[in-house]
């Protein structure tokens, strides 16, 4: 007979560096989850992304067992990567911390496009732009969708 499920629980979490410390085990803990064993087995998982803040979505069984996933970084998180910067413009309509190419978005895109809900690259880029736009973040050049 399959588990049952008891809940869900959304964590971010750097790349290889899941530790019982707040926030990890104060989360686990709450729900009865053995932390010790979640930080080992995503430490494993994420040894190729160190320093990464990836989001996991664990999957709570009512024997206290769980799954977990690790989804793509978050795209504000990429954007910030590509441009070099710490964090975004507090007035995006009038201070620009910098800009990227349609080139760079689909490079991002083409990260993301697991977790996204879009069936092409056209439609990723999209999404990337707005969020790139939000942060203060120009996009250069002419769209290739209107190529």
């Amino acid at each position: 007979m399959a588990k049952e499920i008891v809940g869900y629980l959304k964590l971010q979490v750097k790349g290889g560096a899941a530790n019982p410390a707040p926030p990890i085990g104060p989360a686990l803990g709450s729900k009865g989850l053995n932390i010790m064993d979640f930080c080992k087995q995503f430490n494993a998982r994420t040894q190729d992304k160190p320093g990464q803040l990836l989001p996991v979505l664990i999957t709570i069984y009512n024997d206290k067992s769980f799954d977990f996933v690790i989804k793509t970084p978050p795209a504000a998180n990429l954007i910030l990567e590509t441009l070099k910067k710490q964090k975004g413009s507090a007035e995006p309509n009038r201070n620009k911390i910098g800009s990227l190419t349609w080139e760079q978005v689909r490079k991002i895109a083409e990260i993301k496009m697991p977790d996204l809900n879009a069936f092409t690259i056209e439609s990723a880029m999209k999404m990337i732009a707005g969020t790139a736009r939000s942060m203060g973040v120009t996009v250069t050049g002419t769209p290739p969708w209107q190529q």
